[in-house]
């Protein structure tokens, strides 16, 4: 019987697979901008959506991914299934494998993903939960690799909550694929031990460097990319008030990308919030490639999803 692969962290694809994903990715997006559509690879093949927490680029990349290609999406809001409080998670998880060909789900706790694919018999997808956010690393990856035309040897910096699910994936991505990270946080929200750990032991072997440090400036000297995130993640509202006095030093403004390389690309996995930790001359300036990042989301899934069943495109 073939083993079923899921995608519940960045780490799950090899370097090898991590490229034909990409290079799939931009078959398909080519083919997209040429012909106005994609062949429809995906005939009565069901995604499905579990969503915890709401999202615009998430459920309407795989949405339109999955029509895109000839498949169905239906999605599934959090007083749909009271997820792991009306039912189990086990038991949803064998229900939906009965149902559909692939699930993917946005959750608060990453347990709750490892959960469903434990009782899984076909692939599910992390698409967001409070550890990784590796949906959105394959699309940043894509969209860096337009922009630079290679991923070995940059220098990627990300400023702001190390603690977070974007800084964790990018870290570990950076660890397996040669890319040279930076992370400028306020101590405290650096990124948990055990990630940092395994990043850099990724690191030792493609020969880079993954570091950390709370001076903006030092972390950002010589970037080829600058990456932010909001400061107030959902789960974190009740510190809303305190995170927006600590990250303070931390927005990305004109003077912060000034220190980067003249080229330098900035890149946020957006909701943004100007004026807290970015400024709107930087995200809505020249060097901001953010829209680029949100349409590379559909791409990408939709090589994704193709090679997580197997398909041949």
């Amino acid at each position: 019987m073939k083993k079923i692969r899921h995608f519940l962290s960045i780490t799950d694809l090899s370097p090898k697979e991590f490229w034909q994903v990409m290079q799939l990715s931009k078959k398909l997006k080519t083919e997209h901008k040429r012909k106005g559509a994609n062949k429809e690879i995906f005939p009565n093949k069901t995604l499905i959506m579990i969503f915890e927490k709401p999202s615009l680029r998430t459920r309407v990349s795989f949405e339109a991914g999955m029509t895109q290609l000839g498949g169905h999406a239906i999605y599934l809001a959090p007083t749909d299934i009271g997820l792991g409080k009306r039912e189990p998670i086990k038991d949803v998880s064998r229900v939906l494998s009965r149902m559909v060909d692939i699930i993917m789900a946005r959750t608060f706790s990453h347990e709750t993903i490892v959960e469903l694919a434990k009782y899984s018999t076909v692939p599910v997808i992390n698409t967001l939960s409070d550890l990784e956010h590796p949906c959105q690393i394959l699309a940043d990856l894509l969209t860096i690799e337009e922009k630079k035309k290679r991923l070995k040897g940059l220098k990627l910096v990300f400023v702001g909550d190390g603690e977070n699910n974007v800084t964790h994936s990018l870290a570990l991505a950076s660890g397996i694929l040669g890319i040279n990270f930076s992370v400028a946080a306020p101590k405290g929200y650096w990124m948990k031990k055990d990630v940092s750990d395994r990043a850099r032991k990724l690191a030792q072997k493609s020969k880079i460097k993954i570091y950390e440090t709370q001076d903006v400036i030092e972390a950002v000297e010589n970037a080829d990319v600058v990456y932010t995130d909001t400061w107030v993640s959902m789960g974190d509202e009740k510190e809303m008030a305190k995170r927006l006095k600590v990250f303070k030093k931390y927005q990305i403004t004109k003077f912060v990308m000034s220190k980067a390389k003249k080229d330098a690309i900035f890149m946020h996995d957006m909701p943004a919030y100007r004026g807290n930790e970015v400024a709107s001359d930087v995200i809505d300036g020249n060097q901001s490639v953010i829209i680029d990042q949100a349409e590379n989301r559909l791409h990408a899934q939709k090589a994704l999803v193709c090679f997580l069943l197997g398909i041949k495109f």
